[in-house]
């Protein structure tokens, strides 16, 4: 069976590998890299080449069948053509991938090959020399050319869907090139693929300048109406118009060794240091199992996207898999992480979002002693679940705090407007048991009794004491509340999941939240008698009806 940890649990199976070798790049795209520049990690801070084979053996030991290196430029890192040997010995990696943007390759292509390179991507914005050193700020326009045709001589073919050239559209720019672009398939046997363009840490994305699929499309419809006679493959990265985050099976590593489970996303974990914590491998899947596990549905929209703060392109890199002419869509799915980071030094727990090569944190206070260095939040993956959080009151750029007057007072929501409707629900909240505490729990051998069945009735206590302990919470003739517990072995995890529902004014969410927090406080409570490893983390919202 697939592994576990490389699982999410929207059954999402991870088996793609994107590995950033280097934040460095001998271009400086737009689209990627803003005018001022980026500021570089420092070079003890990167992933060694020890770590990063130390992390693919782990990785296709799981279940990754395919590894994609990156950078920044891969064909800069010194060491590109030992790593690629390296990695060929891995004994369950089918293929290994490099996204380039051309202008060491026509040198390197031969050790590449021989070394057991199988894909090659292209990154190559224009076919008009003097345009493509203004998109990219450098010359190098021939140079790339040479590596395509260098592809194309030594066996590089789309027919073995292994030469693809990547094409990001924006307008103002380089839209007028499309059919150009296509056309060059009938000359050369590569395949071409257009990215819409996607907002990134100071790249100065804006909804007018990205080109969507569909306006690509009836552009090319123009001059080829049944795209299925075009000689070689056509393929669109529809991230921003139509997303494809369903069918994900792709998992990022930064340079600095983040682990980003969403390409959008700003929440990452540092893999990097865990292994230099000297963890165990398990310590390490446990901790990349519950990342994978925490994935949301789908990214946040184009306009939320541009909104977050996230890494620069370089910092990341390597685009989505796209959607054929030729085919039906690839695979690909990108959404949010909200992981907490505990870290030994500090005893808080932090929430990591990358901005330039640094990480910034708010730090919160931590619940329990920690387990290990950089144990990272669990999130259930047990079950799939009817409707997702991903759409969010801050959606909103109108979005207000409720709870405050126009002069900043808090104050409380007057209800009294609105009609009763039915309302519901739904919470979870994970706790962190460690091996001992979870047999013990599971078995029902725990010195204080049935753990569970306590924290069924003090969850359902909690719920009907939520404006009690939430000051602004009005007081809710609560309908039903239910309790209800997941054991997840592999992270020896027990899920909360509590659900209110109720007829009134406003909301049961609190409600639900109460419930399930304090459900997993009573889980603490009867087990810490037997380990002060116990963590509670990844307490939310997990569905709602009624109301807005």
């Amino acid at each position: 069976p697939f592994s576990a940890f490389l699982t999410d649990s929207f059954g999402r199976r991870h088996s793609y590998l994107r590995i950033s070798l280097t934040e460095k790049c001998n271009l400086r795209c737009q689209y990627c890299m803003p005018d001022e520049g980026v500021k570089l990690t420092p070079r003890s801070q990167l992933l060694t080449t020890s770590e990063v084979l130390t992390l693919a053996r782990l990785f296709v030991r799981e279940g990754v069948e395919k590894i994609r290196l990156t950078g920044g430029e891969p064909l800069i890192k010194p060491d590109i053509v030992d790593i690629l040997k390296e990695l060929r010995k891995l004994e369950g990696l089918k293929t290994i991938a490099v996204t380039t943007n051309g202008m060491n390759l026509a040198r390197l292509l031969p050790k590449l090959k021989e070394a057991g390179l199988d894909l090659i991507n292209i990154s190559l914005d224009s076919l008009v020399p003097a345009k493509f050193e203004f998109i990219v700020r450098r010359k190098g326009f021939h140079k790339v050319m040479e590596g395509i045709d260098m592809a194309i001589e030594m066996g590089f073919n789309p027919v073995k869907v292994s030469l693809k050239v990547n094409c990001v559209v924006m307008r103002g720019l380089n839209e007028d090139e499309l059919l150009h672009f296509v056309a060059l398939t009938e000359k050369k046997p590569l395949e071409v693929r257009f990215i819409e363009y996607m907002p990134f840490d100071g790249n100065k994305w804006n909804f007018k300048k990205m080109v969507s699929y569909q306006e690509m499309l009836d552009l090319i419809r123009q001059k080829w109406p049944d795209l299925e006679t075009l000689q070689r493959q056509v393929g669109f990265i529809t991230s921003m118009s139509e997303h494809f985050c369903g069918s994900c099976n792709r998992l990022r590593i930064t340079a600095d060794g983040s682990l980003k489970v969403c390409l959008f996303g700003n929440s990452e974990v540092s893999l990097r240091d865990v292994l230099r914590s000297g963890a165990s491998d398990k310590e390490l899947l446990q901790i990349i199992g519950v990342a994978v596990g925490s994935k949301k549905k789908q990214h946040a929209g184009m306009f939320n996207i541009s909104k977050m703060k996230n890494r620069p392109m370089i910092h990341i890199a390597a685009p989505p898999q796209p959607w054929r002419s030729g085919g039906s869509r690839a695979p690909h799915r990108e959404g949010f992480l909200c992981l907490w980071d505990f870290t030994a030094s500090t005893q808080a727990a932090h929430v990591c979002s990358s901005s330039g090569g640094t990480h910034a944190t708010d730090s919160l206070r931590s619940v329990a002693p920690l387990h290990y260095p950089n144990l990272v939040s669990a999130s259930s993956r047990t079950r799939s679940r009817s409707s997702d959080c991903s759409a969010r009151p801050d959606d909103s750029a109108e979005a207000q705090l409720t709870h405050m007057d126009g002069e900043g007072r808090v104050t409380m929501v007057d209800v009294g407007g609105k009609a009763p409707m039915r309302r519901t629900a739904s919470a979870s909240a994970t706790v962190l048991l460690g091996t001992t505490a979870f047999r013990l729990l599971r078995d029902h051998q725990l010195a204080k009794g049935d753990a569970l069945a306590t924290a069924q009735l003090s969850g359902i206590m909690a719920a009907k004491q939520t404006s009690a302990l939430i000051p602004l919470c009005h007081a809710l003739p609560l309908d039903h509340t239910s309790v209800t517990f997941d054991l997840v072995e592999p992270q020896n995890a027990a899920v909360v999941t509590a659900t209110c529902r109720c007829t009134g004014r406003t909301g049961v969410e609190m409600e639900a939240l109460t419930a399930a927090s304090i459900a997993a406080l009573t889980i603490y409570d009867m087990c810490k008698a037997v380990s002060h490893d116990i963590i509670i983390t990844d307490v939310k919202l997990v569905s709602k009806t009624g109301g807005k």
